[in-house]
């Protein structure tokens, strides 16, 4: 069987079927089981529409659990044999999906793993690989998320704000286990792209695909994470970065700017500079203070801080550190940066060991300790 043509199928018949009156979780349950059924019938008998035969297998599916149900009515429904999708179906039926996936009412963490499920059409296995946690406890949770989504009803456009931050958690998990979440946001992303027209998808996709050109280079031979500015920018994704420009350059041509549009604008001056010290900090800037009107977020301010330093030195840049929560993530890691680079590599040295004890993962802290042990070792030579 085809796996990457039942991953693409994954929402498209789960949606139909949802469309059509199933609540999400009993959906997706008779999605599961013609899936069973295609492993043992398509091998010799390959059907010719085999989004219309999973639909088919599917209902029908749905249709023997609902009347084995003695304390639910039953249902008359007529079948057609093979259904054609009506015109505009998979378009509706799928963006549905992505909506109910990212209902407001589910945990970020729900969302993510319903996603990697319903959209992804991942199995509960390689979800729970990917986030090193027991197949078990991945069950329970896509189990729970399913409960709460079970009975909802659109009937209104969705939001996509919801959907485009449920993606873009799943795009920052990066890789484990045996299933790259990096690259199986940009597809589900490239999906959404295809069948909605949004700005902000366009501009989520280009920031994906710009990130993504870039990890080749970020970590070196012995494993260990390189920095922006040393990474060999040979290694990165020409093609990639190619492709994320223009879908940016299409998004920003509409003239309705958004977080992921000006995040992306941020990365696309990273890849158009061929070494570090051509890096346009100015510009840079520029789009950071952009981020920060649109969104207020400290985040946002605290890589201002980091451009700022680069473009108008790192005094500037401490100065704009000053006004942000010391507790923000990154914060002492950013200080400890600017410090060195205004020359005081004592106060440098003891922000990197701070920095190293409250990273976020192995590698951060690997690199902030052998920055302040290389530090350290100027000052005792």
């Amino acid at each position: 069987m085809d796996e990457a043509l039942l991953r693409t199928l994954t929402p498209e018949v789960i949606g139909v079927l949802v469309r059509r009156g199933a609540d999400f979780a009993a959906a997706e349950d008779a999605f599961q089981d013609s899936l069973v059924e295609a492993v043992r019938v398509w091998r010799d008998d390959p059907p010719r529409d085999p989004k219309g035969w999973l639909v088919t297998v599917a209902w029908r599916k749905f249709l023997d659990a609902t009347r084995a149900d003695a304390s639910r009515r039953r249902r008359e429904v007529a079948v057609d044999a093979e259904p054609e999708p009506e015109p505009g179906e998979a378009v509706d039926d799928t963006l549905r999906l992505y909506f109910l996936c990212a209902h407001p009412s589910l945990t970020p963490a729900s969302a993510v793993a319903l996603t990697l499920r319903a959209v992804g059409g991942l199995t509960t296995r390689q979800i729970a690989q990917a986030y090193l946690v027991p197949e078990a406890t991945m069950a329970q949770r896509i189990s729970r998320a399913k409960r709460t989504v079970a009975g909802v009803r659109f009937d209104r456009p969705g939001d996509v704000a919801t959907v485009l931050r449920v993606l873009y958690l799943v795009f920052n998990e990066g890789y484990s286990g045996d299933v790259d979440l990096a690259a199986e946001a940009i597809r589900i992303t490239r999906q959404l792209a295809a069948i909605t027209d949004h700005e902000e998808v366009a501009g989520l996709l280009a920031l994906m695909l710009l990130h993504h050109a870039r990890r080749p280079a970020r970590t070196g031979p012995d494993g260990r994470l390189v920095p922006l500015a040393d990474q060999d920018r040979g290694r990165w994704d020409t093609g990639m970065i190619a492709e994320g420009v223009d879908v940016l350059q299409k998004a920003l041509a509409r003239d309705r700017l958004g977080e992921y549009q000006a995040q992306a604008a941020v990365a696309a001056l990273h890849a158009d500079a061929q070494t570090a010290a051509e890096t346009d900090w100015v510009q840079i800037v520029e789009w950071y203070d952009e981020l920060v009107h649109l969104t207020d977020s400290p985040v946002a301010r605290l890589n201002r801080a980091v451009a700022v330093g680069e473009a108008d030195g790192p005094r500037a840049g401490l100065t704009a550190l000053a006004s942000l929560d010391p507790a923000l993530p990154r914060h002492t890691a950013v200080a400890a940066y600017l410090h060195e680079r205004d020359g005081d590599p004592a106060t440098a040295a003891r922000l990197y060991s701070q920095a190293a004890q409250s990273a976020s993962n192995l590698a951060e802290r690997e690199h902030l300790t052998r920055q302040a042990a290389r530090l350290n070792a100027r000052l005792r030579g």
